[in-house]
């Protein structure tokens, strides 16, 4: 709840404080803590309250330490998470924790309702109607319809009347406490006297389902950070006060049900407190006044978080819809009257608690999860309160243990529903302007990512592909990018680079300026792509060939299109052998535009033998066959043969070789003794239904580059699409028949 402009700014006690330690002392404790303290027994009620607390406590600090980082505007909690997780995942837990917020203001009013209903005046007229859950819903719709009323008329009578409902909740407790005191009975000398069985007929996590709503009023007090003197000082101040008080009186007063009042009366009467009080009539004013003003906060509330929603174009935008002068978001308070009438209509206090519970653990978990990784990975997160990274995580780890324990099947059922929408909102495609943590999240984890992979040795076993792509663009030559991205599967790096001539660059594009647009590379998720100028193409390959790139992620091979129509063939030469100095595998692809890529049924791979071009042929393969195209290929194995002696020991070497590597390929022996058939005719025949075929290029020898260009040309015209491979020292020689 935000005030309007100009008004009076609020310190950490009215602010913050009050706010959030009239619902922690709440429903619950004048209702529920006696049972739980019946059922549960000394040691399992201060267990309950402690486990509780450690994850208010921890989701808390973490609040405290975002809201002194940021300033929250409307939506309180949402805001916090939809401007660090980002919009789809906040919108998803910003839906969950309204929806939790509307049904805990049915969680108040029944609680209130049921107060209502043991005075012993309201007893008396009701005997002549039938007890039922029905009198809890008429009478608790009544409430509802009475409290939007007032919310419709005035925003700020919470802020009010706040100070005479602590007052009140203050007499309460001390009415309760010296009723404690003053109490006696037979009974309750035996109870203590006497052991008593914890968790009878109820099971801890049950219990604890029904209490942990005791602990969640302390966001309260955050969606006013816009009304505070200084937020980043009353914030922290007036949570963890709350907080703080919240637990001294839990415990305080289970220690003083448990040793002073019967053990019966606690467990069959929720409104025991009305009957050992010193002046009851003070316990209904406080009850009556924490449970309404509890209400009257989450009609205020909820809509504002819903109405923030709304705002980011996550729901409708009539949910975010402002009346009158005063901005009031009337169509997003009908909505949250019609869930939390969903909540009366339910009528049971402890399982309008249980599914309360669920959702804010859910809501608390993340909190918690979007201060760690703020913490850990933002370098924008600078709170003046500095608390440490384990306090989010311990509060994010015992929030989900304890979901899993409570109910599994709900918490999938909550997750699914929370994925749903967060798959939802995704396809939306919405973005805030100030990004998110999920940046820096990711930059963090490949920062610790390739420091592990620069310390480790790479062996053939896990090598993948880290390319270096020549392209010319997506537009000029979209077969090299397709290409590229059949070699490296799913698994592998593309860097894109598309080179532009201009013989009077000095220097490459800006940095800024060398993203190619999204659009242009549309479909080609995971190539990593740069436009950059340069005045001689080759000198240009060369150089980024060695300089880009960093240890951990290297590239490792270089791919660009065979040079057949080059005006330039000797400098084309003298870049291969550079590029083969610098020790980096190279892949040439000798595109045939008529055939094409055929259609990705068969791959021929052409093998003199000897030399290491084998091995980087077949781990290759191993990629290029986990593309989707190429998934069905058959893959053959091509050896000419000189000598019909060795055909035996050839199939026998090319057999272990590819058991090694478990791949499944047919080996092709071709008997050519004598030398009787030229190489290239040998190819032409053999492979003419060949969709790609696999060639290694023999090393280019210093003074010899025109010749190597002269001799390939003739060797690999008019064979289809053909890829020219040398590969790198890191690849080891593979000999077959040899």
């Amino acid at each position: 709840m935000t005030l309007k402009k100009g008004s009076i700014k609020f310190g950490a006690f009215a602010g913050v404080f009050t706010p959030s330690i009239l619902t922690i002392l709440g429903v619950i404790m004048y209702l529920r803590l006696g049972w739980v303290t019946g059922v549960a027994g000394i040691w399992g009620v201060v267990a309950i309250i402690l486990i509780s607390h450690i994850i208010s406590i921890t989701t808390g600090l973490s609040i405290s330490s975002i809201a002194t980082d940021k300033k929250i505007e409307a939506g309180g909690i949402y805001y916090i998470l939809s401007r660090s997780l980002g919009l789809p995942m906040g919108g998803s837990i910003g839906i969950t924790l309204f929806v939790g917020t509307a049904l805990s203001i049915a969680l108040y009013i029944v609680g209130f309702t049921e107060t209502f209903l043991a005075l012993p005046s309201i007893q008396n007229f009701m005997e002549i109607l039938p007890e039922s859950l029905n009198n809890i819903r008429v009478i608790g719709t009544i409430v509802l319809a009475l409290l939007a009323g007032i919310a419709l008329i005035s925003t700020n009578f919470a802020i009010k009347t706040q100070f005479i409902i602590l007052g009140a909740i203050f007499l309460s407790l001390i009415s309760i406490g010296v009723g404690i005191f003053t109490y006696s009975s037979a009974e309750a000398v035996t109870a203590v006297s006497e052991p008593i069985t914890p968790f009878h007929d109820f099971s801890f996590v049950e219990v604890f389902a029904i209490f942990f709503p005791a602990v969640t009023g302390f966001t309260a007090g955050v969606a006013m950070s816009g009304d505070l003197k200084n937020p980043k000082k009353d914030i922290p101040l007036g949570t963890m006060l709350s907080i703080g008080s919240g637990l001294i009186v839990y415990i305080g007063l289970a220690f003083a049900f448990y040793f002073y009042i019967d053990h019966d009366l606690l467990v069959n009467d929720y409104n025991f407190l009305m009957k050992i009080a010193w002046v009851p009539l003070l316990v209904v004013a406080g009850v009556w006044g924490a449970t309404l003003s509890s209400a009257l906060g989450g009609i205020l509330g909820g809509p504002r978080i819903i109405q923030a929603i709304a705002h980011d174009r996550i729901v409708p935008k009539i949910l975010g819809k402002v009346h009158g002068q005063n901005n009031e978001p009337r169509n997003a308070m009908f909505f949250t009257f019609f869930l939390a009438e969903i909540g009366i209509l339910i009528g049971d206090l402890n399982i309008i608690a249980g599914v309360v519970t669920m959702f804010y653990l859910l809501a608390y978990g993340f909190i918690n999860l979007a201060f760690a990784l703020e913490k850990w990975a933002s370098t924008d997160f600078r709170p003046s309160f500095k608390i440490s990274l384990w306090v989010g995580l311990t509060g994010f780890i015992f929030a989900f243990i304890i979901m899993m324990q409570l109910d599994l099947i709900s918490m999938l059922v909550a997750l699914a529903v929370l994925g749903s929408i967060y798959y939802y909102i995704q396809k939306k495609q919405l973005r805030l302007d100030m990004g998110d943590v999920w940046q820096s999240v990711r930059a963090s984890v490949i920062r610790k990512m390739l420091s592990k992979l620069a310390r480790k040795q790479l062996n053939e076993r896990n090598w993948r592909p880290n390319i270096l792509l020549f392209s010319g663009g997506a537009k000029s030559r979209p077969h090299l990018i397709e290409f590229g991205k059949y070699l490296v599967g799913n698994q592998g790096l593309i860097s894109n680079f598309d080179l532009i001539l201009n013989k009077t660059s000095n220097v490459l594009f800006p940095k800024h300026q060398q993203a190619i647009p999204v659009e242009e590379m549309e479909g080609d998720e995971g190539i990593f792509s740069r436009r950059q100028e340069c005045n001689n193409i080759y000198e240009g390959i060369e150089s980024i060939s060695a300089t880009y790139g960093f240890s951990g992620v290297e590239p490792n091979t270089v791919v660009f299109g065979w040079g057949r129509q080059t005006q330039d063939p000797l400098s084309f030469a003298k870049m291969i052998r550079h590029l083969s100095d610098l020790d980096m595998n190279i892949v040439m692809l000798d595109y045939n535009p008529e055939k094409g890529f055929g259609n990705y049924k068969q791959i021929d791979i052409w093998w003199r033998g000897g030399s290491n071009n084998g091995n980087l042929v077949l781990s290759l393969i191993k990629f290029l066959k986990v593309s989707y195209k190429w998934r069905n290929a058959v893959v053959r194995l091509m050896v000419i043969n000189t000598d019909s002696k060795l055909e035996k020991r050839i199939r026998k070497d090319a057999r272990k070789a590819l058991e090694n590597m478990r791949m499944d390929i047919e080996v092709r022996i071709i008997n050519n003794e004598n030398y009787s058939r030229p190489v290239n005719q040998i190819i032409k025949e053999e492979s003419k239904n060949a969709d790609l075929i696999f060639l290694g290029v023999a090393p280019v020898i210093k003074g010899k580059e025109m010749e190597f260009v002269e001799r390939a040309d003739e060797l690999y015209k008019d064979l289809g699409t053909v890829a020219l491979v040398k590969a790198s020292s890191f690849f080891n020689e593979l000999h077959i028949g040899v």
